[in-house]
């Protein structure tokens, strides 16, 4: 049984003070939600992507320092009712590496495959090649909370931002969660963005419908968090690349795995409203890449998603940034220079390839562990069918018979 790093709250209607419960708790169920517990997962059911080999949690944080958390609001049922529910939202938020982000920063990448959605901090990302802040995931109308949480939670340790220190521009990312979830009521606030970043721990990363997943749906299934890792080997460097995403997007038409047309077989368990949707990819790497190498990875990553079927729809918005634990760059430093060490590029190939890979084991995880989901209206957003699936992957020979 994997232990799942999970804080989920639940908010009552009419408005009552949040109180946390246990991720077997059952509070969620009777809401429309189901308890998280342990799922199975890609590597449970056979399906091997790739020639690496996964770290020991198959997880964003086999790279270390990597941490993750999780704020899952839940609450209400029927019909929408703009402002008050239900609710189906969440804040997931991703802490870089270890020690203080600020002033000992990483270097980082991006890539927009399609451009249809927020992300605040992304232009002095890009241009700066750093990350210096944690990144947070949201719904499309929560970013300006989930960011107001972030400077609050940066300025807390760093009395001097704002006045005799620079500011700063957290990094957070959304995707549409309106078929389920009462995405007008902004019920994710600064607080929620604040406890998911104290809940925020390394270990096994709870996956499906938690967090900024809670509310989302991938392939017209339901989606959300997922996540996934490889390990090089020595002699391509054993280094250790992670993925998390956000999965909320895809038509069901195109959805495969490992070539099966698992959307095309399995037509029932629709959804009655869904949305063109978006996927955030967050690829972490212990291998001690430049900004520019790190936005080649981020690039990667999208072919693993392309993997699955996903197609980047005019309304998409798909979107990976990539970051590297293995430099630190120093803030504001006396020195004129500072020395980092670079892989080169004549070796990174292996290092694009685990990425291409973790990105599509993350995105068939997040389906395998997301649970049917009822939302606004009655919205239901289907689990993907486990043993259907098993007699799919047989049938086309992705796992022996």
């Amino acid at each position: 049984m994997r232990r799942l790093l999970l804080l989920t709250l639940i908010l009552s209607l009419p408005p009552a003070p949040l109180s946390a419960v246990s991720a077997s708790g059952t509070a969620g169920e009777e809401k429309g939600m189901p308890a998280a517990g342990a799922a199975e997962r890609c590597r449970d059911l056979g399906i091997v992507i790739g020639r690496f080999s996964p770290g020991a949690l198959d997880a964003i944080t086999d790279v270390k320092g990597v941490k993750v958390g999780h704020v899952t609001l839940v609450s209400g049922e029927g019909k929408l009712s703009p402002g008050k529910g239900p609710v189906r939202t969440g804040v997931t938020v991703i802490v870089p590496a270890e020690g203080d982000i600020w002033t000992s920063k990483v270097f980082a990448g991006s890539f927009v495959l399609n451009g249809n959605g927020e992300a605040t901090g992304l232009m002095w990302l890009q241009e700066s090649g750093i990350l210096e802040t944690p990144i947070a995931l949201t719904n499309t109308l929560s970013v300006g909370a989930v960011q107001q949480g972030l400077v609050e939670w940066m300025l807390r340790s760093h009395p001097a931002v704002g006045i005799s220190d620079d500011t700063l521009t957290p990094v957070v990312l959304e995707c549409d969660d309106g078929a389920l979830n009462d995405i007008r009521g902004r019920h994710v606030k600064l607080d929620h963005a604040l406890q998911a970043l104290d809940a925020a721990a390394g270990g096994p990363v709870a996956e499906g419908a938690v967090g900024a997943g809670t509310g989302m749906m991938s392939y017209e299934f339901k989606g959300g968090i997922g996540t996934a890792s490889r390990v090089l080997p020595k002699d391509s460097g054993g280094f250790t690349i992670g993925v998390l995403v956000n999965a909320n997007h895809g038509g069901r038409a195109t959805f495969r795995i490992k070539g099966a047309p698992v959307g095309e077989e399995i037509q029932d368990l629709m959804p009655v409203s869904n949305r063109d949707g978006s996927i955030v990819v967050i690829v972490a790497t212990d291998a001690p890449l430049d900004p520019r190498q790190l936005a080649r990875l981020a690039k990667r990553a999208m072919m693993g998603l392309a993997r699955t079927g996903a197609v980047a729809y005019h309304g998409s918005g798909d979107v990976a940034i990539s970051f590297s634990t293995a430099n630190r760059v120093p803030h504001y430093p006396k020195e004129r220079t500072f020395r980092v060490e670079l892989l080169s590029d004549f070796h990174i190939d292996d290092l694009f390839e685990a990425a291409a890979d973790a990105t599509e084991e993350a995105v068939i995880n997040a389906l395998l562990a997301a649970k049917t989901t009822v939302g606004r209206d009655g919205n239901t957003a289907f689990a993907l069918p486990h043993e259907r699936l098993k007699g799919l992957l047989k049938k086309y020979h992705v796992v022996a018979e």
